[in-house]
C-alpha cells in the first residue's frame, strides 16, 4: 500500500494536483450528480453524496459548483452514466484498475485500449487483477490530529479495520460499506479528515525501478486526463530514492 500513497504523494508534489484542478472539478461534478440521480438529494439522507460533496470539498471545489451538480440530478437533465471498471497490466506487470463514469461505453473502451496499448501495458478482462486488491473505505488524518494510540482508539470505538500512521499523518482503512459510520464517528471524535473515499487496496506489490515508474507514470498521468476515467489505481511498491528521482 506504501507504493499507492506515495504515488499520491509524488503528484502533489509535482504540482499535478494544481494542474489537473479543473478536469478534478468535472469529475467531482460528474460522481455528485450520478450519486444524487441514484439516491435522496439531501446528502445527510445519502451517504454516497455525503462522501463525494465531502471529497470535492476536500480539493476545494467551490460550493456553487457542488450546488449545481445537485440540482443538474433533480432537473432531471442529466446524462446518464455508466459506472464501468477497467482492469489491466502497466509496466513489469503492475496491476492497474481504471475506474469509469461515462455516457458512451464505446468510446471509454476504445480509448482505455488504446491508452493501454501506447505505453506499454495490456488491458485484460474484468477481474484480470481485481483479486489482488480489496475494497476498503479510507479516511486520512494529518499527524496533528493526535498519536498513533490517540487515532488507534478513536479508529476501534469508530468500527474500522486498520490503521497505518506514520510522521505525516495516519490512514484509517475500513470495509466499503462502513465507510459513512466510520468516518462520521471518526469525525466526531478526531475533527475533519483530510481525505475521505472508497479504494482498492493492494494485497500484493510490484517492486519498481526508477525506468518502470518513468513509465508507469506516463500511463496513469495518460488515462487520468481523460475525461471519461474518475480514478486509476496501481499496485506499485517503489524505494523513497526512486520516487524522489521522479521529482
Amino acid at each position: 500500500m506504501a507504493g499507492h500513497s506515495k504515488w499520491a504523494n509524488i503528484q502533489h508534489r509535482k504540482g499535478r494536483q494544481d494542474k489537473l484542478r479543473s478536469k478534478m472539478f468535472s469529475k467531482f461534478s460528474k460522481e455528485i450528480t450520478v450519486a444524487a440521480k441514484m439516491g435522496e438529494p439531501d446528502p445527510d439522507k445519502n451517504p454516497r453524496l455525503r462522501l463525494a460533496v465531502k471529497e470535492a470539498k476536500q480539493a476545494s471545489m467551490p460550493k456553487d459548483n457542488i450546488d449545481r451538480a445537485i440540482k443538474k440530478a433533480t432537473g432531471g437533465d442529466a446524462e446518464d452514466y455508466e459506472e464501468i471498471r477497467y482492469e489491466g497490466y502497466g509496466t513489469n506487470g503492475v496491476a492497474v484498475i481504471v475506474e469509469t463514469m461515462t455516457d458512451n461505453r464505446n468510446r471509454t473502451a476504445s480509448t482505455v485500449r488504446s491508452t493501454f496499448t501506447k505505453y506499454g501495458g495490456n488491458l485484460g478482462e474484468t477481474g484480470s487483477v481485481g483479486f489482488m486488491f480489496d475494497r476498503k473505505g479510507e479516511v486520512v488524518y494529518g499527524a496533528d490530529v493526535g498519536d498513533a494510540d490517540t487515532v488507534m482508539m478513536a479508529a476501534i470505538e469508530a468500527g474500522a479495520e486498520d490503521v497505518e500512521s506514520t510522521e505525516d499523518g495516519h490512514t484509517v482503512y475500513c470495509a466499503d460499506t462502513d465507510l459513512n459510520d466510520v468516518s462520521n464517528a471518526l469525525e466526531k471524535e478526531l475533527g475533519e479528515s483530510l481525505s475521505t473515499k472508497l479504494i482498492w487496496r493492494p494485497t500484493t506489490t510490484t517492486e519498481m525501478d526508477l525506468e518502470g515508474m518513468q513509465k508507469l507514470m506516463k500511463l496513469i498521468d495518460a488515462l487520468e486526463d481523460d475525461d471519461d476515467v474518475q480514478r486509476v489505481t496501481a499496485n506499485f511498491e517503489a524505494s523513497d530514492e526512486v520516487m524522489e528521482a521522479l521529482e
